[in-house]
């Protein structure tokens, strides 16, 4: 690509006869033509390190995209195994909770039989005393009615 400086300092061969083009009208042409060349010449290494600036930045981005889609990857992953872990555990507290609870209305159930089992001893001992006071007064009554018997006659 030809620089602004080489179509300053390019020169043309002479002519010997007067029927060439006019040495001053070619001079300003091609200081007109470098000028506008210098002009898009810069213009243009402008807009390649802009375009420059413009991929690197591009990248920068691609980059944390990139990134935040691991990241948001994660974070889903994590919440899952978050929840999963979390249900596991609502899981194991409802069987701990069920089981104990069995447990309770076991040891109750044993407690009660054997309360029963005690009321229903004390109520035959009760009926036994009683049967055995019912005899004891039987046989005072008895004892008394003799007792009586014998002062009468």
């Amino acid at each position: 690509m030809l620089t602004p400086l080489d179509i300053e300092n390019k020169r043309f061969s002479r002519t010997r006869l007067k029927e060439g083009y006019s040495v001053e009208e070619v001079d300003d042409f091609l200081d007109e033509v470098s000028a506008d060349y210098a002009k898009n010449y810069k213009e243009i290494t402008e807009l390649s390190k802009k375009i420059e600036d413009l991929n690197a930045s591009l990248e920068h981005y691609k980059s944390i995209e990139a990134t935040l889609q691991n990241t948001l990857l994660m974070a889903q992953s994590t919440a899952e195994e978050v929840k999963n872990v979390a249900k596991q555990k609502a899981d194991q507290i409802i069987v701990d909770a069920k089981a104990s609870g069995q447990r309770q209305v076991d040891e109750l159930n044993r407690e009660i039989m054997l309360k029963t089992k005690a009321l229903d001893d004390l109520k035959k001992q009760f009926d036994i005393y009683k049967a055995k006071m019912e005899s004891l007064l039987i046989s005072q009554l008895e004892l008394l009615k003799e007792v009586n018997k014998n002062e009468d006659q």
